[in-house]
């Protein structure tokens, strides 16, 4: 069982068994990938805060060949989102974008370009907080769709068609100042989750929630 020690984002943590839980990450080398974390649901546990939902760790993990579970050793916290979790709305785009991220990457396949989506986006809304919510959903939905290799030509207003057109060419903390609100680029974002409900055949959960809050 060769050790391993990737930068890695977590995505969901799910519950197994009485004391376990189980993982999805990704990790800037070797894409997306699920494992196993021993008695990480008990007060005492060695990964303290660094399984909390978009943490940036660096995470150390076992992987045998033919198993779909790693085995997570222990991980050290980089930089935590949960301060953004204190926003009602704000909470609600991160569940959207991990949502996102885990539907539309596949397992062990590494997408360096699209971590680094990840890390801005989030990086953007820890200093701009709720101010910059719709802007970072638009921006990482329509990357996330181009990192995947799903954007086909958008059939959407010439106002969404410019905002998309200066999102592909812009990072993200250079966009054009504009007063965003969730009306800003709304058909834009509409195209976008029908392109990716299409491709992985069922309905996300999250954007119904999400386009339901009062901004």
């Amino acid at each position: 069982m060769p050790a391993r020690a990737s930068e890695a984002i977590i995505l969901r943590s799910y519950p197994l068994r009485e004391a376990d839980l189980i993982i999805s990450f990704l990790t800037r080398d070797q894409g997306k990938l699920r494992g196993v974390a021993r008695r990480a649901r008990r007060p005492q546990n060695r990964f303290g805060s660094g399984l909390e939902r978009l943490s940036y760790v660096k995470v150390f993990y076992f992987q045998r060949e033919n198993r779909e579970l790693v085995t997570l050793d222990s991980c050290e916290l980089i930089r935590s989102r949960f301060g953004l979790a204190a926003d009602y709305h704000t909470a609600a785009a991160l569940d959207y974008i991990a949502e996102l991220t885990e539907q539309l990457l596949p397992p062990a396949e590494p997408n360096e370009r699209f971590f680094r989506l990840l890390l801005a986006v989030l990086d953007h809304l820890s200093s701009m907080g709720a101010r910059g919510l719709w802007a970072a959903v638009t921006y990482f939905t329509l990357w996330a769709v181009r990192l995947s290799g799903i954007l086909p030509a958008l059939a959407v207003s010439e106002e969404d068609q410019a905002i998309a057109d200066e999102m592909l060419a812009t990072p993200i903390a250079r966009l054009s100042p504009r007063e965003w609100t969730e009306q800003t680029a709304a058909g834009l974002r509409r195209t976008l989750l029908r392109i990716i409900e299409d491709h992985i055949e069922r309905k996300l959960i999250t954007p119904p929630f999400l386009h339901s809050l009062q901004t």
